[in-house]
């Protein structure tokens, strides 16, 4: 591989095989990051044929990392967090505890020293958000409670190995770090070790504090003039640079990670009703950026570990899996939480992604951990994402068995949930209402349509001071492209019993009814167009009732004319009713009007 086209190579091969062994998995109903997982081995050193670029691949996985880390912080809402509070917080921190002391355990049991074996055990307390919301996703579980639960639950272990990744650096270098740092510190070396984490702590609060009282104006007002501006394209281009350049100025000057840069930076922006735009906008780059992550760490897993240490994989596996897992429900039932939603939480909750990957890294780097041990977390997880399925699959099923046995029930599941836990998971929706989608001046007289008729709706909109005028009268309005990932969503279609298409492109018509239909198949559905052929497709698809501009004008034109040849009112309608009908009048209709267009021109 020539070194001018290094990059090139390595990006053509890494997305190209990454493409193939992510629909491969998907087919199998695997998730598609056990075949990223794989092309990484395919592509990578330890196996033969074609071998990317492991350097060049490292740093374009460190800016998935950070796109990672920023899209978590823009789904980060306290708000979510507080509802499940007094579920997920105390759970997630005592399953994260139980699961890193069963890996800390194991790992000194083999004999590892002391910052090794803890390093080892985090690693392996982490479940992989993208896994489990996809799980959730696919079940149509993410707005449920017990989808709500699992999102503050990873939500929790986010912001443990967010502070972790920050004061790791800094307690290990005080230390020593490496494998020969010494177990029993000193009373200066503990005094040392206090200073780096306070001085650690202080750095990252100053960050905190100036994103929170400076960013937290600027970041905004900056994302709004550029959204007022009409450019799809600048305001992509603003939500990278903000996302990037707070991730390497937090490094730079605060001497934070990029990983908290870029958190923060998410969780500044996620304060502002631009958040999902923003989501959406950098949606696409964050799943690109993923994707050469994962399949960078494939290119570090050497797949012979399978064969040569299986039962120290296998090890590794159960502690995840009953670390993780198996806690997760027991904790669950101990809070007074339903047999059923605690087995389908823990069984999510089972395996480790890319947070391992990022604290194995962070451990390699600071000389705690070696290669081969990185290698033992990273088959671990390969081995625990690929049982998930299975694992959801047999949870389900298991439960299932036992809520027809009253008798093993009422022993499992002692109290049910306390009623404050449902009042607290409540969140309003809007249901019973009509998605309008395009608020120009058809939208807007659709909407005050349905307004004086009291009918709810949720209006999409593009244009950024047509829905802050909409906002400012009382409209319920979402800003963004309806076609785009993240958008839609926040009208929730689902709840919907109506969809009016009010924008005049077919193809932005189509593909917001085919995401629409996903989420709500039998939504009744309205649609504008403007030709015959867009009409006769979307007839085919289905939609309800489809308008063509002309045709509507020339009824509406061709009634105020029978009207005014004097046809009475009720003639009129009978005629442009026929018309609608595609129905031709005959010479009788034509005669019988002729007449009446007489007698009325002489009367004038």
């Amino acid at each position: 591989m020539h070194p001018q086209t290094a990059l090139l190579f390595t990006l053509a091969g890494a997305f190209a095989v990454a493409f193939l062994f992510g629909f491969g998995a998907s087919k199998v109903k695997l998730p598609p990051l056990v075949g990223y997982l794989l092309a990484g081995i395919v592509l990578g050193p330890n196996s033969p044929g074609f071998v990317g670029d492991v350097e060049l691949a490292g740093q374009l996985a460190e800016i998935g990392v950070i796109l990672l880390m920023f899209g978590v912080g823009l789904h980060f809402s306290p708000g979510d967090l507080l509802r499940v509070r007094r579920i997920a917080l105390p759970g997630a921190v005592l399953q994260m505890l139980i699961a890193c002391s069963l890996g800390y355990a194991l790992a000194s049991w083999w004999g590892w020293s002391a910052p090794t074996a803890f390093v080892f055990g985090l690693s392996l307390s982490v479940a992989s958000t993208v896994v489990v919301l996809r799980v959730l996703e696919d079940r149509g579980m993410l707005d449920s409670i017990d989808g709500r639960i699992a999102v503050g639950w990873l939500v929790v272990e986010d912001l443990v190995v967010v502070i972790a990744l920050v004061l790791l650096p800094a307690v290990l270098g005080a230390l020593g770090g490496g494998h020969d740092a010494s177990e029993s510190a000193s009373a200066a070396s503990r005094l040392a070790v206090l200073q780096v984490v306070g001085a650690t702590l202080v750095k990252m609060l100053a960050f905190i504090v100036l994103m929170g009282v400076v960013g937290r104006r600027v970041v905004p007002w900056l994302l709004m003039h550029v959204a007022r501006s009409g450019s799809r394209e600048l305001f992509t281009l603003a939500v990278l640079a903000v996302a990037l350049g707070v991730a390497v100025g937090a490094a730079a000057l605060f001497g934070v990670s990029f990983a908290l840069g870029a958190f923060v930076a998410g969780m500044v922006i996620g304060e502002s009703d631009l958040s999902y735009r923003a989501a959406a906008d950098a949606l696409p780059m964050q799943d690109a950026f993923a994707v050469l992550f994962f399949v960078s760490i494939g290119m570090l897993i050497d797949p012979a570990i399978l064969v040569e240490q299986p039962w120290a994989v296998l090890a590794t596996s159960l502690v995840v899996v009953i670390g993780n897992g198996v806690t997760a429900m027991l904790l669950m039932l101990l809070l007074r939480h339903p047999l059923g939603a605690s087995m389908r939480l823990g069984a999510s909750l089972g395996q480790i992604g890319e947070f391992s990957f990022i604290l194995a890294g962070l451990g390699v780097a600071l000389g705690v951990l070696t290669d081969g041990q990185r290698n033992l977390i990273l088959a671990a997880a390969l081995v625990t994402i690929v049982l998930n399925p299975l694992l959801f699959t047999a949870a389900n099923r298991a439960a299932d068995w036992i809520t027809h046995r009253p008798k093993w029930l009422d022993r499992l599941e002692r109290h049910k949930a306390p009623s404050t836990i449902a009042s607290d998971l409540h969140s309003v929706v809007q249901t019973g209402h009509a998605v309008l989608i395009g608020y120009g001046r058809v939208g807007r007289t659709i909407g005050d349509a349905l307004h004086r008729y009291n009918v709810p709706f949720v209006a999409v909109e593009q244009d950024r001071r047509v829905v802050d005028a909409m906002r400012a009268l009382g409209v319920t309005a979402v800003y963004g492209d309806a076609t785009r990932p993240g958008i839609i969503e926040h009208a929730h279609p689902e709840h919907a019993i109506l969809l009016i298409v009010a924008s005049p492109d077919p193809y932005h018509a189509r593909h917001v009814i085919e995401l629409v239909r996903a989420r709500n198949p039998s939504i009744e559905v309205i649609v504008r167009t403007h030709g015959d052929r867009e009409v006769e497709l979307f007839e085919s698809m289905g939609v309800s009732k489809v308008l063509m501009g002309e045709r509507e004008l020339a009824y509406g034109m061709a009634y105020h004319s029978l009207r005014s040849v004097g046809c009475d009112d009720d003639r009129a309608d009978d005629i442009i009713f026929s018309l609608r009908g595609g129905q031709r009048m005959d010479t009788r209709e034509f005669s019988s009007l002729v007449p009446q267009a007489k007698a009325t021109t002489k009367r004038t």
